[in-house]
């Protein structure tokens, strides 16, 4: 008698919270505010952005299967919305990639980034 054939094992998706850091030359307040709204509205899974006129932090959650992948979905977000959301063309200058385990341990213990809120475009 031959035995059933085993389900495949799937690697299943995690949350990854991610900080994006860009900067460049120096944009006027308005367009980088509407950009980044525009972005935003894009990506809906983005939590919070504060900027200046030549730096800004993007702070979201990406869905992905480890970390390279969130990684790599991170480094091509500004790129791939620079024409779209009409973004300056700024680098990227810090890429933070953490497990969802790692961002909660970090915020209960006083030392990690403080929970996205309010959420939405801000100044620094």
């Amino acid at each position: 008698m031959a035995s059933s054939p085993q389900p495949e094992t799937r690697v299943g998706s995690r949350l990854w919270h991610i900080t994006l850091s860009v900067a460049g030359q120096e944009a006027p307040l308005a367009d980088v505010r509407r950009a980044l709204e525009q972005l935003a509205h894009d990506h809906p899974f983005l939590l919070t952005s504060r900027y200046a006129n030549d730096h800004a932090e993007i702070r979201y959650w990406e869905e992905a299967r480890d970390l390279h992948d969130a990684a790599a979905v991170a480094l091509r977000l500004w790129g791939e919305h620079r024409s779209s959301a009409k973004l300056p063309p700024w680098e990227i200058v810090g890429l933070e990639v953490i497990g969802r385990e790692t961002y909660h341990q970090r915020v209960a213990e006083g030392y990690g980034p403080p929970p996205a809120s309010p959420v939405g475009v801000h100044p620094f």
